[in-house]
């Protein structure tokens, strides 16, 4: 049996924001866990249709059944005990070792389909029963048992060399025990319509493929990136995190730079750009678009301002001044006008100190935007550190891009910039604790120490002094710095959660109050060898974090992925999403940068 198989998750994609997931050990735990999860309309609606297969392999007189499920009381695991590994490659496979009978096992997506792949290898000949689970519920909701069981989505078509056997029944109390340790709903029925029955040949992979648009298995199309997906209309687009988010405005733009500017995969990269631009309203791209394709959602002071950075690496990479000149930044102009006279949300530039001020005590803005209710878990609103250290940035690329077109603009550009600087440098430095302020609030600077101040040192724009930088670098380095990542607040706050769990309300309140994310140690890194410089010993100890990650990430969560977020204290469990977009992408970005390797 694999030790540790009950706590890895494996996640397969197919580019379309569908997706097959589950643990290693083959019990579902999540309501998200099932063999496939189709979106309908990519990458939105998304449904679980098949939730999982029982098997059974009969292999000369001895039976073996494989399946695992948790009832009430009752863990069926019958399966576990014959596991002998997992892999990746070329897609999700296990390998059973069924007393003597080397059996296996592999899952994969059809590319651009509503389609799974299941088929199976055995040594000897043997025969395979397969009973399959359907759930046929939106992928957040639980199903019960009903006189309808495919609650008018499309059917489900299984193509194998079998024959099928009906047999309809209702399993009932299926339980989730991760939506039970995050307090929510975990029972479930589910209806499995019958028994699916093959002869396996010795060494032949035999195989089942479920699918909602009449699709024949496949060879394993080998691994993708699982972020990066199309939509509906054949445009590509970053889904934040599996298993639960879509594309968010602000975690593409973050995501950019590391999982398609880095591996070269350019012209995808100005395509989501153009796409979001396309979207723009009021100088503001969107921060979400919901699930079910409604208007999208602009409650964001920093996704657009994220954009002005990935169009920055983007140029870096391409050189491409077309792009500049006819699509960005004529979009950027009206961007930054909208910024100076006051868009969505309260976002404007206050003109006496041209610092950007966002927000209201009723609004979540930046990316620490936990709220239960009428709760502001983390309030921000004011002049938030980061928000202006972005808006500065995005003044100083204005000032460059407006050069090199010859526009008379640039120099105002420019003069602002310096304006900004000048203001940040005054307003915002705290000289009790040599860093800086996290927000300038409607009553006053607020000293929490939370990791958004190294993005003032970790942006290519001079915004601190060399001290200062050091400074900052050196406060975080010390109070918030862990092996996977930074902490959102630092441990002697008396805000601080150490833990990220229990109920909805427990965990969203430890979201940003001391929670570790992983994507927090690529600016660090950036900033870290901004104020000390690039010596031999500087990048050996920034290459040792990002290994650190990357081994702590190996060992849990979801298999070649990095998590959302960790605790904040040891035993450090990966918590959140199992993978994150941005998460991988910083870990990518640096590795590129830095010539660390893929």
């Amino acid at each position: 049996m694999m030790q540790g198989s009950g706590q890895r998750e494996w996640l397969e994609t197919n580019g379309t924001g569908a997706f097959a997931m589950g643990t290693v050990a083959g019990l579902n735990t999540r309501r998200y866990h099932a063999l496939l999860v189709a979106s309908l309309k990519p990458p939105t609606e998304r449904y679980a249709l098949l939730s999982r297969f029982e098997e059974e392999v009969v292999a000369g007189d001895r039976t073996f059944a494989l399946g695992s499920c948790q009832y009430p009381g009752k863990l069926v695991s019958d399966g576990l005990e014959f596991l002998e590994g997992f892999r990746t490659d070329p897609c999700a496979t296990w390998g059973y070792d069924l007393a003597g009978v080397k059996f296996e096992r592999q899952i994969f997506l059809v590319p651009g389909r509503q389609a799974v792949v299941v088929r199976y290898r055995c040594d000897h000949a043997a025969m395979l029963r397969i009973r399959p689970f359907l759930a046929y519920r939106d992928y957040h909701s639980l199903r019960h048992a009903d006189s309808s069981p495919y609650a008018g989505l499309p059917p489900l078509e299984f193509r194998s060399a079998g024959a099928f056997t009906q047999d309809p029944r209702w399993y009932l109390n299926i339980e989730y025990l991760a939506e039970l340790d995050r307090g929510l709903d975990f029972r479930e029925d589910l209806f499995t319509p019958g028994v699916l029955t093959m002869d396996l040949r010795p060494g032949e992979w035999t195989p089942v493929c479920a699918s909602i648009d009449q699709t024949d298995a496949i060879e394993p199309p080998g691994k993708r990136d699982p972020f990066i997906v199309r939509r509906a209309d054949g445009k590509p687009t970053i889904i934040a995190g599996y298993p639960w988010f879509t594309d968010w405005g602000r975690d593409t733009m973050i995501s950019l730079p590391g999982l398609l500017i880095a591996p070269g995969r350019l012209d995808e990269a100005r395509q989501i750009i153009e796409g979001f631009l396309q979207f723009r309203n009021q100088g503001i791209i969107p921060n979400r678009f919901p699930d079910a394709g409604e208007t999208p959602e602009y409650n964001t002071a920093d996704a657009t301002l994220w954009m002005f950075q990935a169009v920055r690496a983007l140029l870096n990479a391409s050189g491409d001044k077309v792009f500049l000149r006819d699509v960005f930044y004529p979009a950027a102009k009206e961007i930054i006008d909208w910024h100076r006279r006051g868009t969505w949300f309260d976002i404007k530039v206050d003109l006496l100190d041209h610092l950007l001020a966002a927000g209201s005590q009723n609004t979540q803005l930046t990316w620490m935007d936990a709220k239960v209710g009428d709760w502001i878990v983390t309030p921000r609103h004011g002049k938030p550190v980061e928000i202006n250290a972005l808006w500065h940035g995005a003044l100083c690329l204005m000032a460059k891009w407006g050069k090199i077109l010859d526009d008379p603009a640039a120099e105002g550009y420019r003069a602002e910039a310096d304006h900004v600087r000048d203001s940040f440098r005054a307003a915002f430095w705290n000289p009790q604790r040599e860093c800086l302020y996290d927000v300038l609030g409607p009553e006053g600077p607020v000293a929490k120490l939370r990791p958004n101040q190294i993005f003032a040192v970790s942006l290519p724009f001079g915004l601190l002094q060399g001290d200062q930088q050091q400074g900052v670098v050196r406060i975080v380095e010390r109070e918030l710095l862990t092996s996977v990542g930074l902490r959102t607040l630092e441990c002697s706050d008396p805000g601080y959660k150490p833990h990220y769990q229990g109920s909805p309300v427990e965990r969203d309140g430890a979201y940003h109050q001391g929670t570790v994310w992983p994507w927090l140690l690529g600016p660090f890194i950036d900033a870290y060898l901004a104020a000390f410089g690039k010596t031999e010993a500087n990048l050996a100890y920034c290459r040792d974090l990002v290994a650190k990650l990357e081994a702590e990430a190996a060992q849990t969560g979801c298999v070649g992925s990095i998590a959302e977020i960790y605790d904040a204290e040891e035993p450090r469990y990966p918590r959140g999403c199992p993978a994150q977009a941005w998460s991988v992408a910083e870990v990518a970005r640096v590795k590129a940068d830095y010539g660390w390797g893929p």
